[in-house]
C-alpha cells in the first residue's frame, strides 16, 4: 500500500509538473506576442490573431515571418466576408422591394471591393516572400508594393462599411456584415503594424541607410 501511494504522488508531481510547463510556455508565449504587438493600432486583436500560431513555435520568431502570419490571417478573414456578403445578395436579389433592390447594390459595389481587397493582400503576400530572395537593391520596390496594397484592402473595407446601410436587411444581419468587415480593416490594419516593424528591423540588420538610393539605382 506504502509503495502505491508513493507511486501516485510521483504520478501526481509529473502531471503537476507537466501542467506548469504548459502554463509557463502559454505565458511566455502571451508576454512575448503582446511585445510584438504594442505598435498595432488593434493590439488586442493583434495578441488573438498571433497567439495561437507562436504558441506552437520556439520563441523567438522571426519579424518576417509574424508579418506573414498577420498577411495571411487577415486574407482568411477577407475571404470568409466576401463568401458572406455573396449569401447576403443572394438573398437580396430573391426580392423586388426598393429597400432591398438599393442596399443590394450596395452589397454588390461591396463584395467588388472586397474582391479586390482579397486580390491585393494576395499580392502583398507573395511580395512580402520575396523581401531577402532578389537582393537589397529590390526592397524598397517590395516593401512599397506592399504597402501599398495593403493600404487599399483596407481602404476597401472601411469605404464598404460607410455605404451599407440598414434599409431592407434586419438589424442582425447589418450588424454582423459591419462587424465582418471591420474585423478585416483592422486586421489589415496590424498587418501594416507587422509589415512596418519587420521592415524597419530587416534595414537596420542590413544597414540600408538611404532606401531611396537603392530604389533609384534599380531603374538604371
Amino acid at each position: 500500500m506504502a509503495q502505491i501511494n508513493l507511486l501516485l504522488f510521483v504520478i501526481s508531481l509529473t502531471i503537476l509538473g507537466l501542467s506548469t510547463t504548459k502554463v509557463e510556455s502559454r505565458s511566455r508565449a502571451r508576454s512575448y506576442v503582446e511585445l510584438q504587438c504594442r505598435s498595432a493600432l488593434y493590439s488586442d486583436l493583434c495578441v488573438q490573431t498571433l497567439l495561437p500560431y507562436v504558441s506552437k513555435t520556439r520563441l523567438p520568431i522571426s519579424p518576417q515571418l509574424l508579418a506573414q502570419i498577420s498577411l495571411a490571417s487577415c486574407l482568411s478573414k477577407a475571404r470568409f466576408t466576401k463568401i458572406y456578403l455573396n449569401m447576403v445578395a443572394k438573398k437580396l436579389n430573391q426580392t423586388t422591394e426598393d429597400a432591398y433592390a438599393t442596399n443590394n447594390q450596395a452589397i454588390e459595389e461591396c463584395i467588388q471591393q472586397i474582391n479586390d481587397g482579397v486580390n491585393q493582400i494576395t499580392q502583398s503576400f507573395k511580395e512580402l516572400l520575396k523581401i531577402g530572395k532578389d537582393g537589397d537593391e529590390n526592397f524598397t520596390w517590395h516593401e512599397s508594393n506592399v504597402q501599398t496594397w495593403v493600404s487599399a484592402a483596407l481602404t476597401d473595407a472601411t469605404t464598404c462599411i460607410d455605404g451599407i446601410f440598414g434599409g431592407g436587411i434586419n438589424k442582425r444581419e447589418l450588424v454582423m456584415i459591419k462587424a465582418r468587415l471591420l474585423n478585416v480593416k483592422q486586421m489589415a490594419s496590424n498587418s501594416l503594424a507587422m509589415f512596418s516593424r519587420f521592415t524597419t528591423r530587416y534595414q537596420a540588420s542590413r544597414g540600408i541607410k538611404n532606401p531611396e538610393i537603392l530604389s533609384r539605382r534599380r531603374l538604371f
